[in-house]
């Protein structure tokens, strides 16, 4: 009976070892030599040097472009005619020359003025942000020495004033520096409204392509404000007019190229700044401009809705990589890049951002070898396997 009971225990002492062999060797993932593969799986991009812009996406509509009268808003003697009534003109084209050198020079001035009045309140304003900052902290710290016994009521209603003064003084400064930016700032809307259609070099120029109907510029004679210098019969062609931000309006100018998309044709096109009102509107406080495309589009009905996508503060020659391959804790970004069959924990400093693509100022080189899936599951120094990416 013993020795059927020995046998019993050394049959299912088989049977279980033979199970777990079994369990052991179900689903794993391993090498062509039995053993699994080391390191964590990513997929990766070499670093490179690119351009990068800011894109700014608005929404607009598309419009048809018909006459279009040219008018200068002031007296100004004409110093050459390039034109004449019957000519076929394109957008941008001089038209004539007038004498507006002290009219762009006080534009000049107006520009400069208001550039360093906008300068000066940022400063100021900088300024004040600090020493109220400090006086706030002060305030906070007295009031924690005051719970434990180390600093008077007296002390922390001194603090509190000081800081009233502060934000007093603060609010006084900047609405009188604000006051002055809006002065200047209208001077300059009052004479770009002037130079509308008129260069850097006192040229009027044509602000959309078509014909010459009717001419009032003449050589040595003068043009009136009252009376349009040109008017010009536009080609039936199809426009697009969006409303931005005085924050955008300044970094935009006429011939920028834009990049045009109208889902309704899931069509996308290059088109280029016509024509920037100097301008807001009373209601919106946004500025028009007009967008024109150089092609003609099937489809392409007037009223279709159209987003525009204006590219500014560009970046030539710098790091670019995917956004997505970027990570973020507590207030810092960082990525991981391969070296060695190891990842490696790398803090950036991030620049412009654009489509899917954001800047690197600092912490990457061209050549670097940057995981951009997998990051997630990273920390310094894991070995990593490169499953798939650009070497």
């Amino acid at each position: 009976m013993k020795q059927k009971r020995i046998s019993s225990i050394a049959l299912a002492a088989v049977l279980a070892l033979g199970l777990t062999a079994c369990q052991s060797g179900e689903g794993a993932d391993s090498t062509p030599d039995g053993s699994a593969p080391a390191g964590v799986a990513v997929q990766v991009q070499e670093v490179k040097v690119d351009t990068i812009s800011t894109e700014n996406k608005v929404s607009g509509r598309v419009v048809t472009d018909g006459q279009e009268s040219v008018f200068v808003a002031a007296q100004a003697q004409c110093t050459a005619v390039y034109v004449d009534v019957g000519d076929v003109v394109i957008a941008g084209q001089k038209l004539c020359t007038l004498d507006m050198d002290s009219t762009l020079s006080s534009y000049s001035a107006a520009s400069i003025s208001y550039n360093s009045a906008v300068q000066s309140y940022q400063d100021q304003q900088a300024i004040f942000d600090k020493q109220i900052a400090l006086a706030e902290k002060n305030v906070s710290d007295l009031k924690a020495l005051f719970e434990i016994g180390a600093a008077s009521q007296l002390e922390i209603d001194q603090a509190e004033l000081s800081l009233q003064t502060a934000r007093a003084q603060r609010d006084s400064t900047l609405a009188q520096l604000e006051a002055g930016m809006q002065s200047y700032k209208s001077n300059v809307e009052q004479l770009s409204a002037v130079l509308e259609n008129v260069d850097g070099q006192g040229n009027v120029v044509a602000p959309i392509s078509g014909t010459i109907l009717t001419l009032n510029a003449v050589e040595s004679s003068y043009v009136s404000p009252s009376m349009p210098v040109a008017v010009i019969d536009g080609a039936d062609r199809l426009e697009i007019v969006v409303s931005v931000s005085e924050a955008l309006v300044p970094k935009l100018a006429q011939g920028d190229e834009v990049d045009v998309s109208v889902s309704a044709l899931d069509l996308q096109l290059v088109g280029a700044i016509k024509k920037l009102e100097r301008s807001a509107n009373m209601q919106t406080k946004l500025y028009s401009v007009t967008i024109s495309i150089d092609e003609d589009v099937d489809g392409l009905l007037s009223g279709m809705f159209a987003d525009v996508t204006f590219r500014t503060d560009t970046s030539a020659d710098t790091i670019v990589i995917p956004t997505e391959a970027i990570l973020t804790s507590n207030g810092v970004q960082y990525v991981f890049v391969v070296e060695n069959d190891a990842a490696r924990y790398v803090e950036i400093g991030a620049g412009l951002t654009g489509s899917g693509v954001t800047e690197v100022t600092s912490g990457l080189a061209a050549g670097d070898l940057l995981v951009t899936v997998g990051q997630a599951y990273l920390s310094d120094g894991d070995a990593v396997r490169i499953v798939s990416g650009e070497g």
